[in-house]
């Protein structure tokens, strides 16, 4: 087939994170479509000379002008759940529609979308019936859709890999009625759904039909959490079989443990919850005779999953996709007093070391790594957020090394990274307002000044006291933190700590 050019659609999420550099490395041409440029420029094959990045929002009609133009093929690969938007099946019917709208007037030859397993079932959650409502948006339009149906897809980074894995590691026994943990799946690897949505633009036959995927091993839940307790050396865990009440109230309890236990948001949580009823197996396997492969079992994707996971080897994760929303107020060039209250504080120290001895600590904070200093009081604070709703520390980073735009950082969100610069990081965490809290080298002729800023926009009058409530950890916090990093660096502190006011950021 000529290598002409292939649309991208969700391509910061996980899946399309990782179809992208599929697709370059195989010789297409890529237009990647997403709502926030800077997390594509951040990526490692930003700078590929097959690839265009173009900024898009299918929310809204009039920012697809000319998106289809020269384009051959289109993977529709948007999903809003875990978005901040509470209903996403709105929204994915919304950006359904206006996809096929924007893509009717155009040349393109075929759509590509990769759907769930289930959806057409009677009683099936919102999230699989969101699921097959965009499979039939897509399908009434005049490109003709091929469509591949997946249940569980392992691999490293994954939603449903990540609920699997921490459940194992952290339940010793399971409460959970029979009919539920006794539900049967088909689970696939990550590396087989990519091969199956690559190869099929390679092979007519595929254009306009509708195929269901799995691995090779039909199994229950229980025997999913065995064999992820067997690859992993845990000991066999203990099912309990539980009498519920009703399903609003049992999905309530379960979500008030599983919180505590894993790192999903309840945005992600409760969809799959929901769905944990519903039989997800593979009606038919035609795919496999036009295009064969290996199929991974499960034992051997979730080895590999572990693998890449132990070897920091994690391309895309479940926390990648959404927009990055940056408030407004923290752009340099608006006066001071514009945008009513703004409180700011922060601290600055001069070493006798390079930008670079500076970076290679501070561009690991987070995750495992700690923050260096009073690690208790951010455990607290997490805990505090997971009580409120939030998103807590247990998310984590994608990898211990490296940050990307975008990132998922504890409760933070990666807004601006640049080695060895400046790491910007922007609040998720449940508050009364917006918070920023930016790290900032500058380099001198001798030596190095490291500045750690945190500006705060509060709502209302409870937002300025948990401002000033704050105050005397984070003298408490930001001075150790520094005296950590220089310790770390193990360099000599020129000047400081000391308190300084920052002043407006650049992006």
């Amino acid at each position: 087939m000529d290598r002409e050019t292939i649309l991208v659609t969700g391509s910061t999420g996980y899946i399309g994170g990782r179809l992208i550099p599929q697709l370059l490395n195989a010789g297409f041409k890529v237009r990647a479509v997403a709502r926030s440029l800077d997390k594509l420029i951040s990526r490692p094959w930003n700078d590929h000379p097959n690839l265009e990045v173009v900024k898009a929002d299918f929310l809204n009609s009039s920012s697809l002008n000319n998106m289809f133009n020269k384009v051959h093929a289109a993977y529709y690969l948007i999903h809003s759940m875990g978005s901040n938007g509470n209903d996403f099946a709105e929204a994915d019917r919304k950006c359904a529609i206006n996809f096929i709208t924007a893509s009717s007037t155009s040349s393109l030859s075929r759509i590509i979308y990769l759907g769930g397993l289930g959806g057409d079932e009677l009683n099936v959650s919102r999230h699989l019936k969101s699921r097959d409502e965009v499979f039939r948006i897509l399908s009434s339009g005049k490109v003709p859709v091929t469509t591949f149906k997946a249940g569980h897809i392992i691999g490293s980074g994954s939603a449903s890999f990540e609920l699997l894995r921490y459940l194992c590691e952290r339940l010793p026994f399971f409460l959970v009625p029979k009919r539920i943990i006794n539900t049967e799946i088909q689970p696939i690897c990550v590396r087989n759904v990519l091969n199956y949505l690559i190869k099929s633009l390679e092979k007519d036959e595929t254009i306009g039909k509708e195929y269901s995927i799995g691995g090779p091993e039909v199994l229950t839940y229980r025997k999913l959490f065995e064999t992820y307790a067997s690859c992993a050396g845990l000991r066999k865990p203990v099912f309990i079989d539980s009498v519920v009440p009703p399903f609003k109230a049992g999905t309530k309890i379960g979500l008030s443990v599983a919180k505590f236990l894993v790192p999903l948001s309840p945005s992600i949580s409760i969809p799959l919850l929901e769905g944990m009823h519903v039989k997800v197996i593979a009606k038919e396997n035609r795919i496999q005779k036009i295009i064969p492969q290996e199929l991974m079992t499960n034992c051997e994707a979730i080895n590999r999953a572990i693998q890449k996971d132990s070897l920091r080897i994690v391309d895309t994760r479940w926390t990648d996709a959404g927009e990055i929303k940056p408030p407004e107020w923290v752009y340099k060039g608006d006066a001071t007093y514009s945008g009513g209250t703004l409180l700011q504080g922060g601290y600055k120290m001069t070493l006798d070391c390079t930008p670079q001895e500076i970076w290679d600590v501070i561009s690991k904070v987070g995750g495992d790594n700690g923050w260096f200093y009073g690690d208790i009081l951010w455990n607290i604070r997490g805990l505090l957020d997971d009580l409120a709703g939030g998103v807590g520390l247990r998310r984590g980073r994608r990898n211990p090394d490296q940050l990307y735009i975008g990132d998922a950082l504890d409760f933070w969100r990666v807004l601006d990274v640049k080695s060895p610069k400046k790491l910007i990081l922007l609040a998720e965490m449940k508050l009364p307002g917006e918070a920023i809290l930016n790290f900032e080298i500058n380099p001198f002729k001798y030596s190095t000044e490291l500045k750690l800023g945190t500006r705060f926009k509060p709502v209302g009058l409870y937002g300025i006291l948990y401002w000033y409530s704050l105050l005397p950890f984070h003298n408490l916090l930001f001075g150790g933190m520094f005296k950590e990093i220089a310790r770390r660096i193990k360099k000599k502190i020129l000047y400081g700590p000391e308190k300084y006011k920052p002043g407006p950021l650049y992006f």
